[in-house]
């Protein structure tokens, strides 16, 4: 990833096609390190490729990627959009539970304070 910013920010400072030594030179200055293998299989990559063209393609890619979590999931398991009534109930379920567990909570203390 180092690399990938060292060439981002080469082509954001002006210049269209950085070298390996540019690439050095940049990490140099920030006190990374990276291998002469690195560097060139990125250059190898993006050697005659726009780069707003590369990230375009890249986030198109990144947007097919599934990252839900357990929201996706809860709604499958209700039935999906269309029973939408039945999961209010269970939402309403989840609340009331929520509250008496606060009350538990409060009366955990029996009046002493941590500072008394």
């Amino acid at each position: 990833m180092k690399i990938v910013a060292a060439y981002l920010l080469a082509v954001l400072g002006g210049n269209a096609s950085p070298s390996a030594d540019d690439l050095k030179n940049i990490l140099a200055s920030v006190g990374a390190e990276a291998t002469d293998d690195g560097i060139k299989l990125l250059l190898s990559e993006v050697k005659g490729k726009d780069i707003t063209e590369l990230i375009a393609t890249g986030r198109e890619k990144l947007a097919s990627v599934p990252c839900g979590g357990g929201a996706a999931v809860a709604v499958t398991a209700t039935g999906g959009a269309g029973s939408g009534a039945g999961a209010a109930p269970a939402a309403a379920e989840t609340k009331k539970e929520e509250k008496v567990e606060e009350k538990e909570e409060s009366d955990d203390d029996m009046g002493f304070s941590l500072f008394d």
